[in-house]
């Protein structure tokens, strides 16, 4: 089980939240407001935060920018803004996971299980090197011809798996299931949010690709540049 920091104003939805993890063995934290919040993640060191964007003393995006500059815990995003723009802002700010309210506590269950699944998955040793790009699993870094690539925990867990599948093409409701473990109910949206972020740092466009070649009504795969 694990340590689980919850961030979320309203009280309703912060204790029926808690006592439903509770209930699964998880030990909880809950607090109401960013600041405290904060200083739950950085003295406790939780395994998985969730968080809510609309709290009262700091805009819960900011609070995430702040997470990510101290942690690299896993983040559950759980709030009432659920257009596109918000979705890509939270997940560009750091989030591995989006769930947009109203939610019931089974998915939040489910999303709890599979952020923590995916975090707990042990890194596999051996490099994969596919042209001038090498993927080392033991150490999470990624280079392209020599230079070191900035990657997000989640865009360098989607680079591992399509350079692992070398060739094949894979479809983004695969992706969804073996990277974000969301094997219902996740949005394709989030995948080709990622591939677009993983691209223009690969140097290449959807346009003008190099490794990554969408295959259209199909999926993508990863290919050694001509």
């Amino acid at each position: 089980m694990a340590s689980v920091v919850i961030i979320e104003d309203e009280q309703r939805i912060r204790e029926l939240a808690a006592k439903a993890l509770a209930a699964r063995g998880h030990e909880v934290h809950t607090s109401a407001t960013a600041m405290d919040g904060l200083q739950a993640v950085i003295g406790s060191s939780p395994d998985l935060v969730i968080l809510d964007l609309g709290l009262p003393d700091l805009d819960g995006m900011e609070l995430l920018k702040m997470i990510r500059a101290v942690s690299d815990v896993p983040v559950i995003v759980a709030t009432a803004r659920g257009e596109e723009p918000d979705i890509v802002l939270s997940l560009n700010a750091g989030a591995d996971d989006h769930l947009v309210k109203p939610f019931s506590v089974e998915q939040l269950e489910a999303r709890v299980r599979a952020v923590l699944r995916r975090a707990s998955v042990a890194p596999r040793g051996t490099p994969v090197t596919v042209g001038g790009l090498v993927i080392d699993g033991a150490a999470r870094e990624a280079s392209l011809d020599g230079e070191v690539l900035e990657l997000s925990p989640k865009e360098f867990d989607l680079l591992r798996y399509l350079a692992e599948h070398t060739g094949e093409v894979i479809s983004k409701r695969r992706l969804l299931a073996e990277v974000w473990r969301q094997p219902y109910g996740g949005s394709e949206k989030t995948v080709d949010v990622h591939l677009s972020w993983l691209r223009r740092k690969l140097g290449e466009s959807a346009a003008d690709s190099r490794y990554l070649q969408t295959v259209r009504g199909v999926g993508i795969k990863i290919v050694e540049p001509a």
